[in-house]
């Protein structure tokens, strides 16, 4: 795939990652942004900075050290191999409020690595260094994936789940793989797995915000598991592969089945001949007729393969055993509103209604 513009790379991820709301306080502008690493870098800098002026988050960390004082929890086998109690010392563990916590630690260290990364823009160099130096109570970490799995966040901080997952991205996709190169996210947006997920779940919740108010009793929900409808015994059927949704659709008289996917060419070409990946129609027709054991509700549902394009679009209907199957391509590489308006009208035209 061509590359998709850096303005709906952000929205994608905006939608996916749940943080729109993020994305209105941080107001970053794209128009500025030659490449993923300086928009990112604008949006820690941007945000780190409303986090300063707000009060960055704090918590108790515990501290160990020699102390003349007793404080907090005497460390008995330190104190006694280091024959402290000679010179009227204890080796002490207490617990600190400080604002040396994991995520404000894990945010610091990525800004530090920003402005040593020869891709960053001079200006954007500038704004990080000038947070990077608000953060002075704050520790570098050694990132690493276990790293980011041990932030817990609440409602009260949950603003830093935006920051850290932009965090994470430029972990993955440039400062893990320094010593091979300025990679500024080529990988990342050639990766089929990562974009893959991305345009998952930027589908799913794009729909759960975007359908949901403007639909009466419509609910998008994200993976349903389908059972298969076969006569065997349980061992059996502990064997067979899970069948697993991507998106479902409800309405009071509609049922969609959604199977998003990410390919750098939408079609595969066999005998010169533009067609359909075979394995992901022949998985969508299976979850079809699999369905119907769920209820009489569920005799006609729908089902749509929905990829992302940046060049020509795709629009395939037809039906099979009382089952509507699509087709279809959302096109990234256009004015973020059309793109919005497309994959609306995309989901909510049922092919039947317009036989």
């Amino acid at each position: 795939m061509q590359t998709v513009p850096i303005e709906n790379i952000y929205y994608l991820l905006c939608y996916a990652w749940n943080r729109l709301d993020e994305q209105d306080v941080v107001h970053v502008s794209t128009a500025d942004c030659s490449n993923l690493l300086d928009l990112f870098a604008r949006v820690l800098a941007f945000g780190t900075a409303h986090l300063l002026r707000r009060g960055p988050d704090r918590g108790y960390v515990t501290t160990s050290e020699e102390l003349r004082l007793l404080r907090g929890r005497i460390d008995v086998s330190a104190t006694t191999k280091r024959f402290l109690l000679a010179s009227s010392r204890v080796h002490c563990h207490y617990d600190e409020l400080s604002h040396n916590v994991l995520h404000n630690r894990i945010l610091k260290t990525t800004i530090s690595a920003l402005v040593r990364h020869k891709g960053i823009a001079a200006e954007n160099r500038k704004t990080l260094a000038l947070v990077r130096r608000r953060l002075h109570e704050v520790d570098d970490i050694e990132l690493g994936p276990a790293v980011f799995s041990r932030v817990h966040l609440n409602r009260n901080n949950a603003f830093y789940g935006f920051l850290l997952s932009v965090c994470q991205l430029i972990y993955t996709n440039v400062l893990a793989k320094e010593g091979d190169g300025d990679y500024l996210f080529q990988d990342f947006l050639r990766d089929s797995g990562q974009m893959g997920l991305l345009f998952q779940e930027f589908v799913r919740n794009f729909l759960k915000l975007e359908l949901e108010p403007r639909a009466r009793e419509c609910h998008v929900k994200g993976a349903e598991v389908i059972n298969w409808d076969v006569l065997a015994d349980e061992a059996t059927k502990a064997r067979l592969p899970r069948m697993v949704t991507d998106i479902s659709v409800r309405w009071p008289d509609r049922y969609l089945v959604i199977d998003t996917k990410f390919y750098a060419q939408t079609m595969q070409t066999h005998y010169d001949t533009e067609k359909v990946h075979s394995d992901n129609l022949y998985q969508l027709c299976t979850y079809l007729q699999q369905i119907e054991s769920k209820g009489p509700e569920y005799l006609h549902c729908e089902g749509m393969l929905l990829y992302p394009t940046v060049t020509k679009d795709l629009d395939m209907r037809f039906e099979t055993h009382g089952h509507w199957v699509m087709v279809k391509t959302v096109n990234l590489n256009q004015p973020w509103q059309l793109i919005h308006d497309q994959l609306l009208a995309i989901v909510e035209t049922s092919p039947a209604g317009r036989q």
